[in-house]
């Protein structure tokens, strides 16, 4: 990693939760960039290894409408996550990241599984199981089955705190 991604990812490290909520747009994880795949419909298999803070393959190829298996590896030293979906839906979601680590979910290189089940109000937890959307410990890997909308500005990203602004996220093109 250059010496600019490591200065922005210690001072985006460093930033508080409101600091980053600031500006958070809504909408849902993942709804406009496609829906759940089935696995039986995919057309190819992608595996994303993650590292500590960059994606390999940094930018995938996909046809409106494909489904796609993605086998996801985390092969760095921290808790990473791999998520599909709008820039402004990953915006959303970092606050969300951010109690994650506010109250003790992610801890570096560890998840705190207890934790997970905490209520977050509306009837929401802390569980992180989205369809588009994995959050992995050093050395697990876990698959997302996705079908991708028509077109759109599309990418993956890793919304732990620090790490997409830091770089860790990779572009969806559309063939």
């Amino acid at each position: 990693m250059n010496a600019s991604k490591l200065i922005v990812a210690a001072a985006a490290m460093s930033m508080s939760a409101a600091t980053l909520a600031a500006g958070a747009h809504g909408g849902g994880h993942g709804a406009s960039s496609g829906e759940p795949g089935k696995a039986s419909e995919a057309s190819r298999t992608i595996t994303v290894e993650m590292y500590d803070n960059y994606y390999e393959p940094e930018e995938i190829s996909v046809k409106p409408g494909e489904t796609v298996r993605f086998v996801v590896e985390n092969k760095g030293n921290l808790v990473h996550e791999f998520n599909v979906g709008t820039p402004d839906m990953h915006e959303a979601h970092q606050e969300e990241m951010m109690m994650m680590v506010e109250h003790g979910v992610i801890q570096g290189g560890k998840l705190n599984q207890d934790m997970m089940n905490m209520d977050m109000g509306n009837g929401k937890t802390m569980k992180h199981d989205d369809p588009n959307s994995v959050l992995l410990e050093p050395g697990q890997s876990k698959e997302v089955i996705w079908k991708f909308s028509d077109k759109g500005n599309i990418e993956f990203a890793c919304n732990v705190p620090g790490h997409y602004q830091a770089g860790m996220y990779g572009d969806v093109n559309f063939e």
